[in-house]
């Protein structure tokens, strides 16, 4: 039976949310210690465990169908690789720093300047973009170190909390972009993976669903009602139950992660009593 072939960052943190999405999605790894290659249990799929660089051309070949990876690292070196799901997990920013007494005002002040990077192609299409003439430096490692030791005038490197460049003595000066986990496909897909990898899509747009809401039930009296609809939002509608109590009901919705505690606060200001509020393992539409 064809197996759907997925590339995954051999270690690190984007392993286990990528491992972690697998399993949410019902799909049972066998996983070995330093095991370089595992088939799923119960689903057409074979997983292949690579350093996050090396996955971009191993899409190009087509010798993995998919991927989860890095938006950065496809910025960088998968050129004509299709993303097909973003995954909301490993954001990071793609960003410019400068030593703390670098007197930066805007992208102009890098003219002429050197530049420390481990994602050249990116740089340069920022820099041409701008009209920026500036020296490259390649370093594969720690940038942050390049301007202590008078290799660069600034660096551009992946930035998460920031925390990193506060001890070189770096200042974030401009964002080139925001990268976060994706789902990347092969362009030379055969029929026959892209059903199996339309069913796996299928599944993580399920769990991405239900990781972005919450499940809210509360009591409100039955004259608030139109106005506790028309507050709500619903995958459809708010579902409302009679309580034994007369003249209350049970109001039942699904609530946007993100948008949560602001609507807690409209809810309790007309009269909702008694919100529970539970995640959602699954959301099919």
């Amino acid at each position: 039976m064809s197996k759907l072939k997925i590339a995954i960052q051999k270690s690190g943190r984007l392993n286990q949310d990528s491992l972690q999405l697998l399993k949410d999605c019902g799909i049972s790894i066998d996983n070995g210690k330093d095991q370089l290659k595992a088939v799923a249990r119960n689903f057409p799929l074979e997983v292949l465990y690579l350093r996050n660089g090396d996955i971009p051309q191993y899409l190009k070949d087509g010798v993995v169908d998919i991927a989860i990876i890095g938006e950065n690292v496809l910025f960088e070196k998968g050129e004509g690789i299709q993303i097909i799901e973003k995954l909301g997990f490993s954001k990071c920013k793609v960003s410019i720093a400068v030593p703390n007494n670098f007197e930066y005002n805007s992208f102009q002040d890098l003219q002429g300047k050197r530049i420390a990077t481990s994602y050249p192609n990116t740089v340069k299409t920022y820099l041409d973009k701008n009209n920026i003439q500036a020296e490259l430096h390649i370093i594969n490692g720690s940038v942050e170190i390049a301007p202590n030791i008078g290799l660069a005038d600034a660096i551009c490197d992946i930035v998460s909390s920031g925390s990193t460049l506060f001890k070189n003595n770096l200042k974030e000066t401009e964002v080139l972009f925001k990268s976060e986990a994706v789902l990347a496909v092969t362009p030379n897909i055969s029929d026959v993976k892209a059903e199996l990898l339309s069913k796996l899509q299928f599944r993580i747009k399920s769990v991405l669903r239900a990781r972005g809401s919450r499940y809210v039930l509360f009591n409100a009296p039955n004259k608030k009602i139109e106005a506790f609809i028309e507050l709500l939002p619903g995958m459809r509608s708010p579902t409302i139950l009679p309580l034994a109590e007369e003249g209350w009901s049970s109001i039942h919705t699904v609530i946007d992660k993100d948008k949560f505690w602001n609507m807690i606060d409209e809810l309790k200001k007309l009269g909702a009593e008694g919100i529970l509020v539970c995640p959602i393992e699954k959301m099919v539409l």
